[in-house]
């Protein structure tokens, strides 16, 4: 299976920026696809970005235009770089393998108006 690690989580104002990092260390078959989803206090987790190794992206209708997903040669590193950040961006973020399923522990986003 595969650990992953984020980091780069943080307290920012509206209209800041964050990047976050995701290090996957495992099974290299599990990493094809590496997802951020976030999850709001209350709410349900929801699907923010997904890149594969072929480079390919997507994207929630809310982020678009705003956060960046992309990774690293290796392709064992994903980053979030999130800009332009609302409150609504508010959340634990947290990272996925889509083969394996595997979840991360989460990094908290704080963003304030």
């Amino acid at each position: 299976q595969v650990q992953l690690v984020e980091s780069g989580g943080g307290s920012v104002q509206a209209g800041g920026s964050l990047r976050l990092s995701c290090a996957a260390f495992g099974y290299t078959y599990c990493m094809y696809e590496m997802s951020w989803y976030r999850q709001a206090p209350g709410k349900e987790r929801e699907f923010v970005s997904t890149i594969d190794s072929d480079g390919n992206t997507n994207y929630a209708d809310s982020v678009k235009g705003r956060f960046t997903i992309s990774q690293d040669n290796a392709k064992t590193t994903v980053y979030l770089q999130m800009n332009n950040l609302k409150p609504e961006d508010t959340a634990m973020y947290y990272c996925k393998t889509q083969r394996c399923r595997n979840w991360g522990q989460g990094t908290q986003v704080t963003v304030s108006s």
